[in-house]
């Protein structure tokens, strides 16, 4: 629900003009975020990308910060140089956001070899979308990643659109899982849009990998309601096929879940949902109150500093 709401705040935001630069957001798609990282330690390494403040926020990042970052501000993750899309935490195993489609797949695998050889027992996590699977990069990762057995879970959200092409156009077999099973990993299908079977695929990925079994794919269907960007007027598809997708509205059903088989009440949700919402507001208050991003500090942390 932080997820749903942080982007929801900030699509907002982008509309009024209040932030800089473009925002893509993964509303529809937050049971895979929740899922897959809920079966992680903070030691344990994410990538994830261009759509990746819910992956970002399940994995403990900071909403103050990242706002701050969405705004251009000092207080942000970057000092507001990065923007939404180059978010970064190594304090909760967040590598990066990366704006290039698949360029978090090589860092997410190179945490894998980090890990490795160093003999720790962390995991990493590549989150990216079915539109990198074409991307030869990809390829050459799930190779090494099995040849290596490295600690490694990939994670393919399949919302079945690279950018605003469909997948029957940009991909000759749409199912990925084949894919990766063809490199010799164990490859699962689940549906993304279901948090607690996600949560069960990843812990059991994520164990293989903790325990030397090696890499995993997972391929998580979800629903990606918004555009590509915020402000994409979505032509390449019609209203009745994204009405389609708020009928499967993830947060919804655990919604009916808690309620039916856990015994969790409306009044509790509600209030839950009362207080993230007005963590958030804080968060763009706080945003707001932070100094823009100097330009004047732009080569901080590129170059050496000077000895004194």
């Amino acid at each position: 629900m932080t997820i749903r709401r942080f982007e929801t705040i900030a699509g907002e935001l982008f509309a009024a003009g209040r932030l800089p630069g473009f925002i893509h957001l993964s509303i529809g798609q937050e049971a895979v975020a929740a899922g897959v990282c809920a079966a992680l330690e903070d030691t344990d390494y994410i990538t994830t990308t261009h759509r990746g403040h819910g992956h970002c926020i399940a994995k403990g990042g900071r909403v103050t910060e990242m706002m701050g970052e969405l705004y251009g501000r000092e207080g942000g993750y970057a000092l507001g140089r990065s923007g939404s899309m180059h978010i970064a935490d190594n304090a909760v195993g967040i590598l990066g956001a990366n704006a290039i489609v698949g360029g978090g797949i090589p860092m997410a695998v190179g945490g894998a070899l980090a890990a490795q050889l160093a003999g720790h027992r962390q995991v990493s996590v590549s989150f990216f979308g079915d539109g990198a699977v074409a991307e030869g990069v990809a390829h050459e990762c799930l190779n090494l990643a099995t040849l290596w057995k490295l600690p490694i879970v990939f994670v393919c959200e399949h919302n079945g659109y690279a950018e605003m092409t469909p997948v029957s156009t940009h991909l000759a077999n749409p199912d990925v899982t084949q894919l990766a099973a063809a490199y010799g990993m164990n490859a699962t299908a689940v549906d993304g849009n279901d948090v607690a079977a996600v949560l069960a695929v990843s812990r059991e990925a994520v164990a293989r990998a903790r325990n030397g079994g090696g890499p995993s794919f997972v391929q998580a269907r979800t629903d990606r309601w918004r555009g590509h960007f915020e402000g994409d007027p979505q032509r390449y598809r019609p209203r009745e096929e994204v009405q389609a997708m708020t009928d499967r509205d993830p947060i919804a059903a655990w919604r009916s879940v808690l309620g039916a088989e856990h015994g969790v009440s409306d009044d509790e949700l509600d209030s839950m949902d009362d207080r993230i919402t007005a963590e958030l507001t804080s968060a763009v208050e706080k945003a707001e109150a932070m100094p823009l991003s100097d330009p004047a500090g732009l080569t901080r942390f590129v170059y050496p500093e000077a000895s004194r």
